[in-house]
């Protein structure tokens, strides 16, 4: 073993035998890393309730139509990729507490900007840099819990990024869209009831993350995702009432908030689907890709490589959250959501085939695992 390789070994604040000072420290230095992903959190749910009152400004100016409520939505996700590329380098320039630092800048700055707002393009401005902000915080974050904690407690602690980010976040992105759509009467109440479940099962995910392991996690939580979007998907099929029978259906008439004749006995169904859908993800797909994005790449790598998954991650959050609806349109709601069942079974057979169980094991351990020695 080289120096090199037994420095990468030893967590930076103490292994589990270490003294009870040292492992507090991990705790208070991981949770301190974590008010980045809070803050983030903060600014993706931020878009829920600022868009209805910014559609109703009384300023011309700042009122927001359909498309500009949209960018306003989507932009931050798209600003969050070009974070992802900004950190990815910070992190291997500047190191991972100057980068954790750094990025509160554009969250200042971008709420600042929001705040001053006399244009919809400052607001989107403002979204944009506080997305920047996002990206870098969802990269730093986890490389930094992920080094400085020994391995029993790796888990726990890099779970905790993304407690922290739906603790910000409480109400889930879409799922007031979904609800309405479903004709769901209480949509504000059900994303409420989506936001604690999302907190409390990523809490339990945290709790069980290092004697459970990643690899059944991540199973599970496919496997859950699989049944719920099958059965948001036959809800809509189900509920689907065109005298027409056309198979175009559009998203932009207003729709009552009535359960219509057909759904009044499955609204719940959407309900129980959705919820069931996000304490699936929360406990797996939600938590775990940062934590082992954070795990299984060498540290000569780690700043482009992290940079990689972080620019990925969240030009598709931006695809989907721009697109959603149009996807609706195109294949109906039943569609998207088996669609969506689709790439969940995708990830079962990915998970199963090529992710390797990192529970227990230090980072040295896990390079090596992929260098084959």
């Amino acid at each position: 073993m080289t120096p090199e390789d037994q420095e990468e070994t030893q967590p930076l604040l103490g292994p589990p035998g270490g003294s009870a000072p040292l492992s507090r420290r991990v705790f208070l230095a991981a949770f301190a890393a974590a008010l980045g992903p809070l803050t983030f959190g903060f600014a993706l749910g931020y878009s829920s309730p600022a868009i209805p009152s910014l559609r109703r400004a009384a300023a011309r100016a700042l009122r927001l139509d359909d498309a500009a409520a949209s960018w306003f939505g989507a932009i931050v996700t798209l600003g969050a990729a070009a974070g992802g590329v900004l950190g990815g380098w910070l992190v291997d320039r500047a190191g991972r507490k100057l980068s954790l630092l750094l990025c509160t800048l554009p969250f200042v700055v971008g709420f600042a900007v929001i705040t001053a707002a006399q244009n919809v393009w400052m607001l989107l401005g403002g979204r944009l840099l506080t997305g920047v902000a996002c990206g870098i915080a969802s990269l730093v974050a986890p490389v930094y819990i992920s080094e400085i904690a020994y391995p029993a407690v790796r888990g726990l602690l890099g779970s905790c990024v993304q407690l922290m980010v739906v603790t910000g976040i409480l109400l889930a992105y879409l799922a007031e869209t979904i609800f309405e759509e479903a004709k769901f009467k209480e949509s504000s109440l059900a994303s409420v009831i989506v936001g604690i479940i999302q907190v409390l099962f990523t809490a339990m995910a945290a709790l069980i993350m290092d004697k459970a392991g990643r690899r059944l996690l991540l199973t599970l939580s496919g496997v859950i995702m699989v049944f719920s979007t099958s059965a948001f998907g036959a809800y809509f099929k189900l509920t689907q009432g065109s005298p027409s029978n056309s198979s175009h259906v559009d998203l932009s008439t207003p729709i009552s908030m009535e359960p219509t004749s057909a759904s009044v006995g499955l609204a719940w169904l959407a309900v129980g689907s959705m919820c069931l859908f996000i304490a699936g993800f929360a406990v797996g797909w939600g938590p775990i890709p940062w934590l082992l994005m954070s795990e299984i790449f060498p540290l000569h790598v780690k700043g482009l490589a992290t940079g990689v998954c972080v620019l990925t991650n969240w030009f598709m959050a931006f695809l989907v959250t721009k697109e959603f609806s149009s996807v609706m349109e195109v294949l109906r709601p039943y569609g998207a959501f088996w669609l969506a069942s689709a790439f969940c079974i995708f990830s079962v057979l990915f998970t199963l085939s090529c992710v390797p169980e990192t529970k227990g094991k230090t980072l040295e351990q896990i390079t090596a695992h992929f260098e084959g020695r």
